[in-house]
């Protein structure tokens, strides 16, 4: 039994000690923007509503390296100074950060390979939005028909947000477990001047478990969209009263 015991012990105290030890990350960025050179980058987490530094490296000759321990995986920035330049999933493993100026991504690790494809394809929807522009400016200068013109841009504009929307909820509720999921919700709430309930919204939060409607930003946004919803309804209610009067 002691021998036993012996060959046990210390086993459990190996077990217990990796256990306790974060896992570890490592960062390779390179960068092909000159004005970064010589620069310090920072990452920053929002925790308590300040931004706190996570890491920080020099860029040398268009490289730059971090790494350290984790406890739990977070979504961070990447930051020169004050100015946000990218978004990073900080997860263990090796993770390849490339920028330059006709693009920005982090990959190497699941979830910033998820998340970059994600927006891979979201910029690709955001590119054809903006086209609708340039194709109907051309369209007029070929002199077809602007009512044509209009019915045609309106039809490829819904379909175009219908495939944005429904590219998000997707993604969303994929990742509603891990760290993706409530803050791409974020991300994408945080472009509306003011929180509101939107279809789209009220889509993605249907089916979500109440471990994302507890996230401390997703909750707070849901608070803040209600209470925003129900100014609405009363301003609505005294313009009707009054126009009644």
């Amino acid at each position: 039994m002691n021998k036993t015991m012996n060959r046990i012990f210390p086993f459990l105290v190996l077990l217990i000690f990796l256990s306790s030890c974060g896992k570890k990350y490592e960062i390779e960025g390179t960068s092909s923007v000159s004005s970064l050179d010589g620069k310090k980058l920072f990452l920053k987490v929002a925790r308590d509503g300040n931004l706190v530094t996570v890491d920080s490296a020099e860029v040398i000759h268009g490289k730059f390296s971090m790494k350290g321990k984790i406890d739990s995986v977070e979504m961070v920035t990447l930051f020169m100074d004050e100015e946000s330049i990218m978004p990073v999933v900080l997860e263990g493993g090796n993770i390849q950060i490339s920028i330059s100026n006709t693009g920005l991504s982090a990959k190497g690790t699941t979830l910033n390979d998820k998340f970059y494809a994600f927006i891979d394809k979201k910029n690709s929807i955001d590119d054809q939005l903006q086209e609708l522009g340039r194709k109907e400016a051309k369209m007029i200068l070929n002199g077809e028909d602007p009512l044509y013109i209009q019915e045609l841009l309106t039809k490829e504009n819904e379909q175009l947000i219908i495939e944005m929307n429904n590219h998000v909820k997707s993604f969303i509720s994929q990742n509603y477990e891990n760290v993706l999921g409530p803050s791409v919700f974020m991300m994408i709430c945080s472009s509306m001047r003011n929180p509101v309930m939107t279809s789209p919204i009220e889509e993605i939060l249907k089916d979500a478990p109440v471990s994302f409607k507890e996230n401390k930003m997703v909750k707070s946004f849901i608070q803040q969209a209600h209470e925003n919803m129900q100014l609405i309804k009363e301003h609505q209610m005294l313009e009707s009263n009054s126009q009644q009067n």
